[in-house]
């Protein structure tokens, strides 16, 4: 069914690069969320007031606050498609991830009231009547989650998109719900017992779980999250296809949206070469990596001595001395200046985030251990934590 509704409705389905085409996905999942739980919503409240049911009622307002959620993601998307504006020279990409945490939030307020319902329930139970109209609707409310979950993780992993993926989470939440929806009506059924409201608690503990975590995956998103590794492993082997680049650092990437990240880093080029041709490899990195990631790339050169055998032999000193203090500790822009007395060794000191001691405690250990291991020495150190 996923399959013929992308080639029924969009078209050039796989030129993803296209923003109409991903707006044409994103239409073509809000559209569907809305039209599908607005049905189930319909058909529960009926099954859900003709038995008398605080569970399946709980279930039915669940469906129509999904598709109260699909109508949100469909605004976010088409939102963040609008052009860049003298406001936002970014774009408006993270528009995605605000309605996407609205949605989270519309679905936590929702578990929430059903929770309310549901302590009533508890305190003044009433035996529901189940007729073979409720197992059918509830049977068939169950396939047709699993299929929105499939549908909405199918479109939101191929288009990236974090509202579809919060909705597919949502719907495999709401087939849990309604199956245990399902067990109370099979119970008040056979064994004559009101755990109506029991079931009607445990969905909405199962809708406010969800919620919450897929707001946290949004607000992640919001605050900024670091790139996969698989991403930052193919820069850098991007740009060893460029050997006049001896190494690279400080590498940064910015998440505005969906199709809308700026990369920058630091290139280590030899010293002794030409400052004009470093600076059109340079470019022409910038140009490639744009085409090959399709992000906006700012790359900043920097000369390092590479062909120095004394600067390379204080650089390995340098190293050593920092491995004593912390084997997960590295350096970069290395450099060395000589005095009358003291030779100064400069670099900056790269920490690991989950390093439990502060910078300014790590730079002078090794500082220290230098000036330990050679007291001629005096380091000048900047530390920091990577980026990525």
């Amino acid at each position: 069914m996923t399959k013929f509704l992308i080639k029924l409705f969009i078209k050039n389905k796989d030129n993803l690069s296209d923003k109409n085409v991903r707006s044409a996905y994103a239409s073509l999942a809000g559209i569907t969320g809305i039209v599908v739980n607005f049905l189930l919503f319909a058909l529960k409240l009926v099954v859900g007031l003709l038995s008398a049911s605080v569970a399946i009622i709980a279930d039915a307002f669940n469906n129509i606050s999904d598709a109260g959620s699909s109508v949100v993601a469909l605004i976010g998307f088409r939102l963040s498609a609008k052009h860049v504006d003298k406001e936002h020279p970014l774009g408006h990409g993270r528009m995605e991830y605000v309605t996407g945490f609205i949605v989270d939030m519309l679905i936590i307020l929702v578990g929430f009231e059903l929770l309310t319902s549901s302590f009533d329930k508890i305190l003044n139970p009433v035996l529901p009547t189940v007729q073979t109209v409720t197992y059918i609707a509830l049977g068939l409310s169950i396939a047709v989650k699993c299929w929105l979950y499939f549908f909405y993780n199918h479109i939101g992993k191929k288009i990236n998109a974090t509202a579809l993926k919060s909705a597919s989470k949502d719907s495999l939440s709401d087939c849990f719900a309604t199956a245990v929806v399902l067990i109370s009506a099979i119970v008040a059924k056979y064994f004559n017992l009101a755990i109506d409201g029991y079931a009607g608690l445990l969905v909405a503990g199962l809708i406010i779980y969800a919620g919450i975590n897929s707001a946290k995956e949004t607000i992640d998103l919001l605050l900024g999250t670091p790139p996969t590794k698989e991403f930052v492993d193919s820069v850098y082997e991007f740009v060893k296809n460029y050997p006049e680049i001896v190494g690279i650092h400080d590498v940064m990437v910015h998440d505005y949206g969906v199709g809308r990240q700026i990369m920058s880093f630091h290139a280590e080029i030899p010293s002794d070469f030409n400052v004009n041709i470093a600076h059109e490899i340079i470019d022409q990195v910038e140009r490639d990596m744009h085409e090959q990631f399709g992000t906006i790339v700012t790359i900043h050169l920097d000369p390092i001595a590479v062909n120095d055998e004394e600067v390379n032999e204080m650089r390995a000193f340098a190293i050593s001395c920092m491995n004593e203090i912390d084997e997960s500790f590295t350096l970069h822009d290395f450099r060395m200046t000589k005095g009358d007395k003291y030779t100064n060794l400069i670099f900056d000191l790269v920490i690991p985030v989950d390093y439990k001691g502060d910078e300014e405690t790590a730079a002078r250990l090794v500082a220290q251990k230098i000036k330990e291991k050679n007291e001629n020495c005096f380091a000048v150190i900047k530390a920091e934590h990577p980026f990525v």
